[in-house]
């Protein structure tokens, strides 16, 4: 790869750090594109708050929720093989221990970032980062040795990747026994009574771990559905599923008021029911960071809500500072913001790139598992889009049965005219690694005949993803005949 020559101004300060290229924000897109930039050639400073790389979905966000998530699939099933006739002994619940187990898993990955960072020769400044203007940022260090000190890092171009923050509600008194994701995912105790206010992924979520771990959850939701944004029919099978884990599910309940007191935190809804808690969880939802890095000292637009706006390459308004991952706009999700990232700092170094997924697909990490990518029925439908639907129930499949996950389906969206997939979504067991063949299939342009004539091992679940195309194809022998049109 021959190097392109970016450097930064020479603007006469002595104590500025210089680079080629600035990544402010080290999680998933920012350490991405940073690595993807040093691999290219550039000289890269990575600017971080944390004291390790990661970010949010590292430290305290995907990975450790991933890990208590295990820990929790893991009681219930060893509840469900005691009707299958092997019994286990009652378990018991050392914190501590689930603790550290949860934190050792962050320090492995963390410490290989670390590494990959230094074979890089990527520098970690670790500290919060402010634009002074569109080639310096003044970043107030963080860490131990140099805590509370400044310094001028000069760069000629940029990549924020400054991510986004838990949304706080306003009424909301300070008390500890009030948290936000990682208040939950620090796992200080298993409350008896939780409530859970944000019926979205990261409340379900925990609301699985904690209620796995032996709390009674209570669900509010503001709007009228769980998993907004998610084909209703997928979270009707989590719901059925679900039902013994929650006191209560409020959906169009809105929380108004909340006190602390000795007995918990009461609770005020916009129906004016009071009930208090020994622990509420606050997940509605997360703001982009875009507001809080001065990003208009550099020129960068900023949107009201706090987002940066990026052509197909990540550029923003301003040629030489690219923007990627949460900040730029929804999805909020790492496995975007890595895509961004590669894009961004390609693009820095030269190359000829764009940002162009026909998918971004969406995991709900609960139990089951809900995954989808592509387009949704709703989409289609307000879209007034004509597809068709196939679905394979995986009371049909052996593996689901044989796993006693038979309550989950696949779903396929194709065209109608075409037969090209449009999308589609799973529920059940392993979704989340089930929903990477309809991804593929989506970017590769399949219809449903290379799905159908794709030979899937059997006795799996992913041949539930060849058996709805099969459905489509009017081909699958593994249901009921469908009955032929009059």
């Amino acid at each position: 790869m021959t190097n392109i020559d970016i450097k930064a101004p020479n603007i006469g300060d002595s104590s500025a750090l210089e680079c080629d290229l600035l990544v402010l924000g080290g999680g998933p897109g920012g350490y991405s594109a940073a690595f993807r930039a040093a691999d290219l050639g550039l000289k890269v400073i990575l600017v971080e708050r944390y004291p390790t790389l990661g970010g949010v979905c590292l430290n305290v966000g995907c990975i450790p929720s991933k890990a208590l998530l295990h820990v929790a699939a893991g009681i219930e099933n060893a509840e469900h093989l005691e009707a299958c006739g092997v019994r286990f002994a009652a378990h018991t619940l050392d914190l501590d221990k689930l603790r550290a187990h949860k934190n050792g898993i962050v320090k492995k990955l963390t410490d290989g970032l670390a590494g990959m960072a230094k074979g890089r020769k990527v520098q970690h400044l670790q500290g919060e980062g402010q634009f002074i203007d569109p080639h310096r940022l003044e970043v107030t260090i963080a860490s131990n040795e140099k805590q509370g000190e400044t310094v001028t890092v000069t760069f000629a171009q940029a990549i924020i990747a400054a991510g986004s923050r838990a949304v706080k509600l306003p009424f909301m008194p300070t008390d500890a026994r009030i948290i936000d994701s990682t208040g939950a995912l620090a796992l200080g105790a298993i409350p008896k009574k939780m409530l859970v206010i944000g019926g979205g992924i990261i409340g379900l979520e925990m609301a699985t771990v904690y209620s796995t771990l032996g709390a009674r959850v209570t669900v509010v939701e503001l709007g009228d559905r769980l998993m907004p944004g998610t084909d209703r029919d997928l979270v009707k099978v989590w719901e059925k599923k679900n039902a013994h884990r929650f006191d209560r599910i409020l959906l169009n309940t809105g929380v108004t008021a909340a006190n602390a007191t000795a007995a918990g935190i009461e609770i005020t809804t916009n129906t004016g029911e009071k009930e208090t808690f020994d622990l509420v969880l606050v997940a509605v939802g997360r703001a982009p960071n875009g507001k809080t890095i001065s990003a208009e000292k550099a020129g960068v637009l900023v949107t009201e809500r706090g987002f940066i706006d990026v052509d197909p390459r990540q550029r923003t308004n301003v040629a030489h500072i690219f923007a990627i991952g949460d900040i730029t706009g929804n999805p909020m999700l790492a496995h975007k913001a890595v895509h961004e990232g590669h894009v961004a700092a390609e693009t820095a170094a030269g190359l000829k790139t764009a940002f162009d997924a026909l998918q971004i697909p969406g995991v709900a990490y609960t139990h089951p598992e809900i995954a989808w990518a592509g387009q949704t029925e709703e989409t289609l439908k307000a879209e007034g889009r004509a597809f068709q639907k196939a679905v394979f129930p995986w009371a049909a499949s052996g593996r689901a049965i044989a796993n006693g996950a038979e309550e989950g389906f696949t779903k396929l969206l194709f065209d109608t005219g075409t037969h090209r997939i449009l999308g589609g979504g799973i529920v059940g067991t392993h979704a989340g690694d089930l929903i990477g063949e309809i991804c593929l299939a989506i970017e590769m342009g399949a219809d449903a005949t290379d799905i159908a004539k794709t030979i899937h091992p059997h006795p799996t679940l992913c041949e539930s993803v060849g058996m709805a195309a099969e459905v489509a194809e009017g081909s699958c022998t593994d249901l009921p005949a469908a009955r032929k049109k009059a």
